[in-house]
């Protein structure tokens, strides 16, 4: 599989954008002319410099207005090519892209179009160049590759093909199979890009909200798979016009980029069984079970603070690692790790972010096998020198630096627990809540991050996305959306902060990054688990009396019912499938978040709507300025 990328996609200097491009791993880069013309380098400069990263220039585009028009407009714009082939020579690249034309002067008509893609292929022949011919959604008169690949077609010269791109046909919602006819060898070049599906102006919603294959909602798979279908096996390019990439990490971008592109070859080698697809070999996308751990980074003082808080919530102390200073707590299913250690990754994360989760456990089918998948998908391995007595356990390091582990059931990983820890007897064992498991995991990260960490977690599990909801702080709008494993075994909710105003963008400027910042445990009886919480001392975060009386009148509740609510410190939220049960506790050090909550029925949200009071009430508990952090 040979990938490319437009030089349009991302971010930063002409020299910048090679760099990343480059270490990502693509075979070639699209000049996109604007960032040519901006960049003071000779046409033979630039070519050299493509080729000295170990790139090839697999097309110079757009242009623009060619087709179609009358004289003198047709002679002009001959003689603009003409130049622009004197370009492409001395770049070093044979195909110049020709976007349908949008000009007003432009006559129309299959024909006319295709004499004259028939005489700009003999011009380009006699340069040993190629031309591309690509339908614009909002083309005046071309606007459906159907009708595109139609004028090559009558055009008839092997120096003149089709361009391909996925916005352009998904955005008018072309029937795909329609590409299955078309031969693969008069294809030139694919671009492919994705997009969230918003009710807009094309050219607005294609400038501004592109992105990569698989972060938005446009089919693209079904595309691709179209595509596959005619034998082509040529360049899969990605042109992305994107307002967050512009002012993004070139790097982090162009590695999204060239991940989205091999796990969707992975997913389109799967369903077309048929079709020789020259894709990276990789274990299928991992089925998650659960999270099996959690695990802070702390020091002593944080380590007390944590003990007591985990003591209200009902979990008893259960071990200590046999040579390092790390303790165990456990209830039910749920396993939270407190790592004091004073060398080693989670000391140093600790220097950095201070007392904070640097790390989850997911219990997974096979170990390896997501490794394997996540390193094929670019993602780094992380590996630490193992102390004696100690399994090595398979691990990746997340998106946010921080570092995800494996745990299966079918090796040595399993006993890790009977292993690595010496079980201790709790004197002071609080009365257990009820808290049965990790409901979800909330990660916080720049709302710029949010597109990353999501193709990362769904390119690797066997997770899907939900729409994306704005969660309303007081100081701010917070974008959430959550990753899901079908049976609810993985549930991760990202939330992306604008400003540092809300409490999400406060925890992130104040723990130096992103990273988990939501724990939210489950129980079967949520009133039942309040009782026993306060009688070990728990205090639930108090909601303003307001909301019950709003929060009865809105659901009809009985009023007993939301007496019990209201006395709890209990939100409720339903829709059509359920109900949902969430008890917070205040927020902890510079704005983590603990909740336990109860799922009735198929309740499938996360309780947005209750947002705004909650975190109203939660902004109160926030760590005071000056106070040393935890």
């Amino acid at each position: 599989m040979k990938t490319s990328i437009a030089t349009v996609s991302i971010s930063g200097e002409f020299t910048e954008k090679l760099e990343a491009i480059a270490a990502a791993g693509f075979d070639g880069v699209e000049i996109f002319e604007n960032d040519f013309l901006a960049f003071d380098a000779s046409p033979r400069e630039v070519g050299k410099m493509v080729r000295d990263v170990g790139l090839e220039i697999t097309l110079f585009q757009p242009f623009r207005d060619f087709e179609g028009l009358p004289e003198p407009q047709r002679s002009r714009a001959f003689d603009r090519a003409e130049r622009k082939f004197d370009l492409m020579a001395e770049l070093g690249t044979d195909l110049m892209l020709v976007c349908s034309s949008v000009s007003q002067a432009s006559l129309g008509g299959i024909d006319r179009a295709a004499a004259d893609f028939r005489e700009l292929g003999e011009r380009a022949a006699k340069r040993g160049l190629r031309v591309g011919y690509e339908a614009l959604a909002w083309g005046r008169h071309v606007k459906d590759h159907r009708d595109a690949w139609e004028v090559v077609r009558r055009a008839d010269h092997p120096n003149v093909g089709l361009i391909l791109d996925s916005f352009h046909t998904l955005a008018r919602k072309i029937d795909v199979e329609t590409i299955r006819a078309i031969p693969g060898d008069r294809i030139f070049i694919v671009q492919l890009a994705d997009a969230p599906m918003i009710d807009m102006d094309l050219l607005y919603w294609s400038r501004h909200f592109r992105n990569m294959p698989g972060e938005g909602d446009l089919p693209v798979k079904a595309f691709a798979r179209a595509v596959a279908a005619t034998g082509y096996d040529g360049y899969l390019s990605l042109e992305i016009f994107n307002d967050q990439f512009r002012g993004g990490s070139a790097r982090s971008i162009a590695a999204d980029g060239r991940r989205s592109l091999i796990y969707l070859m992975d997913q389109v080698r799967r369903e077309e069984p048929d079709i020789r697809i020259p894709v990276p070999k990789m274990p299928d996308r991992i089925a998650v079970e659960g999270v099996e751990f959690v695990e802070f980074a702390t020091d002593d003082n944080g380590a007390a603070e944590l003990g007591a808080l985990f003591h209200s919530f009902g979990f008893e102390r259960a071990g200590r690692h046999v040579t390092k200073d790390v303790t165990l707590y456990r209830q039910g299913r749920i396993k939270l790790v407190v790592n004091e250690e004073r060398e080693g990754f989670a000391h140093s994360s600790y220097l950095v972010h201070g007392t904070s989760i640097y790390a989850i456990g997911l219990r997974v089918a096979d170990a390896a096998a997501t490794v394997a998948r996540a390193r094929a998908l670019g993602a780094e391995p992380f590996e630490q020198a193992p102390g004696p007595g100690e399994l090595v356990i398979p691990a990746i390091r997340g998106v946010g630096g921080g570092v995800v582990y494996f745990i299966d059931g079918k090796s040595e990983l399993s006993e890790v627990w009977e292993r690595e820890f010496v079980p201790v007897v709790d004197d002071q064992a609080p009365r257990a809540a009820g808290l049965s498991r990790i409901d979800h995991v909330g990660q916080t990260m720049d709302y710029g991050e949010m597109l990353t960490w999501l193709l990362f977690y769904t390119a690797i599990f066997r997770t899907s996305k939900t729409p994306m909801v704005d969660v309303i702080d007081p100081g701010g709008v917070v974008r959430s959306q959550a990753i899901e494993s079908a049976d609810g075994g993985l549930r991760l909710t990202l939330n992306g902060a604008e400003n540092r105003k809300t409490l999400a963008g406060h925890f992130i400027a104040e723990s130096f990054g992103s990273s988990v910042q939501h724990l939210a445990f489950a129980t079967e009886d949520i009133f039942v688990a309040a009782e026993t919480l306060h009688a070990n001392g728990f205090q639930a975060l108090p909601i303003s009396p307001n909301y019950y009386d709003d929060v009865e009148a809105r659901f009809g509740l009985e009023p007993e019912f939301a007496d019990r609510l209201r006395a709890a410190n209990i939100l409720y939220d339903r829709d059509n499938d359920g109900e949902y049960f969430q008890l917070y506790a205040p927020t902890w050090g510079e704005g983590f978040i603990f909740e336990i909550v109860e799922r009735r029925g198929g309740y499938k949200g996360y309780g947005a709507p209750n947002a705004p009071f909650r975190i109203a009430s939660q902004k109160r508990y926030l760590r005071p300025k000056g106070m040393p952090k935890g």
